[in-house]
Formats: C-alpha cells, structure tokens, sequence
C-alpha cells in the first residue's frame, strides 16, 4: 500500500558522538586509497604478472581517485624494483643510415659516452705529437727519400735511352713527354720540321719504342709510390695504433662483460685506423683546430660518427621509473629524430639527432597516461599500440612522416618491456573493446573504479581518516566531528543514497578546502558543522543561476506550471537538468487529450523526434499496460496525444513514463488531478511503479517551487517506493515534512497512485475508463446500412420532365 513518509525517512544522518575523537588532529592514518578494492586488485594484477599484453586500462569517473590509486601504487612497487637497463644509438660504420642501439646495466652508458668523448679529444691532442716526433718524421723521410731515389733513376735510365735515340724525356704535367733532340739538346719545332723525310720518318720509329718504355717506367714508378703511401700508412696506423690501443684499453676494461659494446670497440679501432688522417696536422707545422672545437662538430664533421647518443640514463635512478605523460604526442611520446640545415640551406640528420620519448624513458618501469590526452594526440592510440603489440619501438621521423624531401634514418628498434597505465571513462573502453580487436590484446587487465561504496561505521571513519590526512597534506584546519559527520552526509547525498557514499574524493576535498575558508572567515581553529553548511550553501548559490532563471520563468507563468487546483488530463513530472557540475530537478507539465479514432497513443514528443530511445521505450510501455488492463475482451479503440507542454529541447528517459500514463487515465475517466502533487517513477506494463534517478534532486526542485510559490499544506510529491533510500534531502523539505506543510508519498503500483493524485479509488477510476473506452468504441463504429427501396426499372426511352411527367426521348 502507499504511505506516506516521515521526514526521519527522507535523510540519514551521520551521529558525531559515534565518530572516536574529537578532531581529526588526532587521527594520524597513512594515506591511502578508500572505497576501491576491486580496482586495486585489478592494478596489483597488471603490474604482477610479468608477460606481453597485461597493461592495466583504468576506468572509472574522475574524481574516484583512480589516478591518485594508480600512482600511489605504483610509486612504492617501482621502488622495490631494480634499476633497468639504459639505451644508447650509436654509428653503424657498415650502414651509417642504420644506426645499432647498445644496451647497458644502469650507469654504464655515460661512461662508454664520456670515454669516447675523452678518446676524440685524446687522439687530436696526441696524434699530432706522434706524427711531429722524430723518430716518425724520420721513418717518413726515408720512405719518401727512397722513392725519390727510385724515381730519379728511372728517370734516369729512361733519358739515357732517349739520348740514343736521339729522343730527349722531360717531365711535364701530363708526366713524362718524348721530344726530338740532338746532341743531348731538344729540337725546337721548327728545327725538327727543317730535317728531311727520312730523317723525320727514323726518329717517329725509333720514338715508338721508347714511349713503350716510358710507359715502362712509369708504371713502375706508379708501384713505387703506391708501395711508399702503403708503407707510410703502415707507418701512420703503426704510429697511431698504440695511442688508440692504449685508450680504447680503459673502456674495453670497464666493458669486459657487454659483448655487444665491446664489438663496438673492435669496429672504432678499425675506423679510426682507416680514417687516422683526420687527426693529422693539416699543415707543415702541425696546426690543427682547437680540441674544444672539435668536440661539438657539425653534422658535416666526420668525427660525429664517434659519438655515443645516450637516451637512457639512470646514474641518479633508484628503482623502476615511473613516467607520467600528459601531453602524448607521436615524438613525445616514441622519441624522435631531429633534423638540421646544413651549408647551402639542405635538411639532414644523423643518429645523434635521435631525441627519446616517455617509452625510452618509462622502458623497465611504467608509464601513466590518460585516454582523453592519447586520443587527442593524432597517430598517438596507433604508434602506442602497435609497440606494444610489436614488443618493440623506434623514434618517430616527423619530417619523413609529413613527406618532406630529406635524409632519414632507420634505426634498430629497441626492445619494449613497460607497463602502461591507461586512465579513461568507460565509455571509451567499452569501445575500444568491440571496435579495436588489438585491444584486449594490449590491455588484458581493467581496473575498474566505483563512485559509491558501502556506508557502514567503517567507510564513515575511513571518511574520518581521509578529512585528516588533506588536512594535513594541505595545511587544512582540522575538522571537529560534527564538521566531519556533516562531510559524511554529504558523501551520502553525492551517491544519491542513504546506503551508500560518495567515492569521488576530489569533490570532498574541495568541500574541505571550501569549508576551511569560512572556518577562517568565522576565526575559528577547528572546522564546524556550520562551516561545512556554509560552504555547501555557498556552492550552491554560485552554481544555480540557471535553475534560478528557469524558476523564475514558471513564476511569471512564462513557463506554465500550477501548484494548486486541479485538472483533467494534466500532471506535474518531475524531471532532472545537469548544467556544468549542478544538477537540479524542475517540473514539466505533462497532458493528455483522448478522443473516439484507431490511431492508438500517440506521444507528440517522440513523433516529432524530440525524445530519445529510452523515453520512447516508456511510452510503449504504456500501450502494453492499456491493452493489458482494458483490452479483454475486446481491443482498445480510441485515439490519445500526449505532449510534455513547452519542451523544446528534447526528452530522454523512462521517469516520467507513470506521469505519462496518470495524466491519460485522467483524462478517460474524465477525473482531475490535483495540480499540487508532483509525479516521478517509471513503469512496466504489469503497472508496477520502478525506480528511477536523481530523487532528491527532483523533490527539491519541486519543493523550491512550491515554497516560492507559498507552501499551502497540502503540496507534495509522489515516487516509487523502491527509491526512499536514495533520500537526502536537504533540511528545509524535512522541516516542512515535520510541521505538515509538504509530503511525500511512496507507492509501488499505479493503482497506489491514483487516490493520492485524484482523490477516488483505483477500482473507480477504472470502471471510469471502461466506461469511457466502451463510449468511445460506439462511437468510431460505423452506421449500419440503411433500407431504402431500389427505384423500379425504367422503360428504356422513357423520361421525365421538370414536373415529373414522363416525356419521350427523341
């Protein structure tokens, strides 16, 4: 049966005697997660088990403390974690377009960075010395020397056969020229051009000949000076190995267990060897450029290719990192390679342009990021995910990418062994779930983040508890226990239940710091109950300016809603409106007119598509309810509109469905309903009435307008049973409740609600309905035929006049 509540019914209060202290300064908790052990397992299970795919998607709604849970969990796992590995780019002497990654233990990759740096900057001081020294130069001296002896004496021996051939062999740029000559004395043209036939013929002869022995000894002077720069190179490397042997010998040392390093090593001896002419003196003198200037070459710089590219260093790391990572963009995100203008306005990079990303930094550890931020990013959901699904990772070429013509690299992808933490609404999982089948591959852990938890004397103190570690944290006055028991209440009325609190932290902590404010204006140094009041007053005030406006539209009758009287067919809905972050109820008028015709319910809402899926659910609702009430045994025949009056921006759920089908049965039984009594609930078709959301909202709203209005005693609202639970409501309705002047009903049925809202029993009002349906059946049948005569046959001709006499057709 229906009843009506008593105001200790409608709100639950938190008792401060039964709260343990007397302030919150005396509570000293540590810091923890309240309210969440079901997304708190699903973390500790992402971070445990140790295979490919199991990343962790935390969901829940902000404010739920998911992401303070995920850090704080995962700040003390990583510190008991070792230090991982660190990751450098180094030249490829084989493919310098291919640069090769090295793997370190932690600490390792500075001191390969750093002594190479120191063995550049070692070789172009010492080098130079070696190749100035004496026993050097003198070594070099004699090669040069002996080729140059070789050298003259073949040129020496080649003259003397010119001079019997009356040939002389002089050197020219071209090497060595053949010319005529007498007596050891060359023939100028003219002079050889003066000398017979025959005698020109013999020396073209005889020339012959000797250019083939020119050509003799030229190559053999050709093997001379290759053997020479041969035996000077030997010189130079043999000179030059002990220097580089003796320096690259510290780092192989304090390499000895990286092999991969230490074939590094092998390749930089052998290129340095190779390329040793860059640290001679480029002059006579000895002259080279500065070290200092050569440490920080160009891109151009040959000496670039010894430089180490760490992107990973953990020297200062304790512990597995943990990366947070707001602004996930594709380079921040997977690193990137840099690009610079070179001589003459070109582009190109090289491997010491690779930048890392929160993958290189996070790799060995966890990475946090939130799904809002990633999608946004472009490419960023596409690059993470086939990583992860890849199980490795390179940097990203943003100019390569965009298609601009310049030199890319394509380095050796590093291996990926992270956790990442995704943090987002559950919208959004739920659709990556059907929508990206590499999802779940990629993300097999949800850790899934409640807004409410039990209310209890446990969750009541662990309220306690987190009002005294803010407070703390923040320099927060300390809260008495009424202030708290006030913090309690409202945890429950932000759950909309009386059995529940709020798990969304953030806004308590708000409330704290609000209600901290007006504890300092009060001068007082313990927060009170007042001040909490005051804060949530003072909440309200500067967010309801629109629920103020839309009030203030129904009292100048701009909106038309009556709290009084009575009428047919008409019923006051109570529906709910979120604007920002305030949510307030407000009444709709709800009619119906109903009519002989076949067209059945009509919802003039929904054919004009201004209510949703949900709302047009409810109303088909109602038809299943009609046609199980009054439709044996004969079907309903009647046409009826319902409209929810002045809505012009759209309805959505099935709250307002028991209003709907009150305002329809009044207007067939033609009874009033009383205009002060407010309506919310949904329905099924058996009539029974269901809950629905936002109850506390929706009975304030419509209290503030009848309290605006002047409450007159009888004024009130009717709701389903199944929600007196979810009942918080504020001080001023329950006052009211207490002295009469404002109730609340509760039913479970619609027959429940109809002698409330018109003052007749269920059985009345039915028998009205079948009556009314019955009339209105009669009256949309059609007439029976009628029993006229058919007129006799006429002779064919025959006719009649105007008078009616009969005439004959000519």
């Amino acid at each position: 049966m229906s009843r009506e509540l008593e105001s200790g019914e409608v709100w639950k209060p938190c008792d401060p005697p039964s709260l343990p202290f007397e302030t919150t300064a005396e509570l000293d908790p540590e810091p923890r997660v309240i309210g969440q052990p079901r997304g708190l397992r699903a973390i500790e299970l992402g971070i445990a088990v140790d295979s490919p795919g199991y990343n962790v998607y935390v969901l829940g709604d902000p404010g739920t403390g998911r992401t303070t849970a995920a850090q704080a969990y995962i700040e003390r796992r990583a510190r008991q974690l070792p230090v991982p590995s660190e990751w450098a780019y180094v030249f490829h002497f084989a493919d310098p377009h291919r640069p090769r990654t090295l793997r370190f233990p932690p600490g390792k990759a500075a001191l390969l960075r750093e002594g190479m740096e120191a063995l550049v900057e070692t070789l172009l001081m010492e080098l130079p010395q070696v190749f100035q020294s004496e026993p050097f130069r003198g070594a070099a001296h004699a090669i040069g020397e002996t080729l140059s002896r070789k050298r003259e004496a073949e040129l020496s021996r080649l003259q003397d056969l010119g001079r019997v051939q009356n040939a002389a062999v002089v050197p020219s740029t071209e090497g060595l020229q053949i010319v005529p000559s007498r007596e050891g004395k060359p023939l100028r043209p003219e002079q050889f051009a003066s000398l017979s036939e025959a005698e020109q013929r013999a020396w073209r002869q005889g020339s012959a000949d000797l250019q083939r022995s020119v050509e003799d000894g030229l190559r053999q002077i050709r093997q001379w000076e290759a053997q020479s720069h041969m035996e000077l190179a030997e010189q130079v490397r043999g000179a030059a190995a002990g220097v580089v042997d003796r320096e690259l010998a510290s780092l192989r040392q304090v390499h000895a267990e990286l092999p991969a390093v230490l074939g590094y090593l092998d390749e930089v001896a052998a290129d340095l060897l190779e390329n040793i002419d860059l640290f001679r003196p480029a002059h006579e003198d000895g002259d080279i450029p500065p070290a200092a200037a050569r440490l920080t070459p160009s891109i151009q710089d040959p000496l670039r290719r010894y430089v180490v590219n760490v992107l990973v260093d953990h020297t200062r790391t304790t512990g597995a990192p943990m990366i947070v990572e707001r602004h996930p963009s594709v380079p921040r995100l997977m690193g990137r390679i840099e690009h610079e203008t070179s001589f003459g306005g070109g582009v190109s990079t090289d491997f010491t342009l690779i930048r890392p990303g929160a993958l290189h930094r996070a790799n060995g550890g966890f990475l946090i990021l939130w799904a809002r931020d990633l999608f946004s990013e472009a490419g960023s959901w596409d690059a993470l995910e086939r990583a992860l699904a890849g199980e490795q990772f390179v940097p990203d070429d943003p100019a390569a990418r965009s298609g601009a013509p310049t030199s890319s690299l394509h380095p050796e992808a590093i291996p990926i062994h992270v956790k990442v933490v995704l943090i987002g609404s559950p919208s959004l999982y739920y659709y990556l779930v059907e929508t990206d089948e590499e999802f779940r591959n990629v993300f097999k852990v949800m850790a899934d983040f409640d807004e409410v938890m039990d209310r209890n004397s446990e969750s009541e103190l662990a309220y306690a508890e987190f009002i005294a570690v803010r407070c703390r944290a923040e320099g927060v006055l300390p809260f008495g226990r009424g202030a708290v028991a006030r913090v309690v209440e409202e945890g429950s009325r932000l759950a909309g239940s009386q059995t529940r609190l709020s798990t969304r932290f953030g806004a308590i902590a708000d409330l704290l710091r609000e209600s901290h404010h007006w504890a300092r204006r009060s001068g007082r140094q313990v927060v009170a109950a007042e001040d909490v009041e005051a804060a949530l007053r003072e909440r309200r005030y500067l967010r309801d300016r629109a629920e103020e406006r839309l009030r203030q539209e129904i009292l100048t009758s701009k909106l038309l809603i009556n709290v009084g009287g009575d009428a047919v067919g008409q019923v006051n809905a109570l529906t709910v409106s979120t604007v920002g972050d305030h949510t307030f109820g407000y009444p709709t008028r709800v009619t119906a007119q109903t009519y002989a015709g076949k067209e059945g319910v009509i919802q003039i809402d929904r054919e004009v598509e201004l209510a949703g899926p949900i709302h047009n659910k409810g109303v088909l609702t109602l038809l299943g309810y009609l046609g199980g009430q009054y439709a044996n045994p004969h079907p309903l025949s009647l046409t009826a509109h319902i409209s929810f009056e002045q809505n012009y921006a759209g309805l959505e759920g099935d709250s307002a469905a028991s209003t709907e089908l009150f305002s329809l049965l009044s207007s067939l039984a033609e009874v009033p309903i009383r205009q002060r009594i407010a309506v919310t609930g949904s329905v099924n078709q058996a009539g029974e009435i269901q809950a629905v959301g936002a109850a506390t909202e929706k009975i304030e709203g419509w209290f503030a307008l009848c309290a605006a209005h002047g409450l007159t005693g009888d004024q009130g609202v009717v709701l389903p049973a199944s929600n007196v639970s979810d009942l918080m409501l504020s001080e001023g309705v329950r006052q009211a409740m207490t002295e009469g002047r404002f109730h609340i009903w509760a039913i479970s049925t619609v027959d429940e609600g109809l002698p409330i809202l018109t003052g007749k029993s269920a059985v009345e009002i039915h028998r009205r309905v079948v009556d009314r349906l019955s009339r209105l059946a009669r009256s949309a049948e059609p007439p029976p035929p009628s029993r006229r005569r058919t007129p006799a046959a006429r002779k064919p001709g025959a006719t009649r006049n105007r008078r009616g006499r009969k005439g004959t057709t000519v």
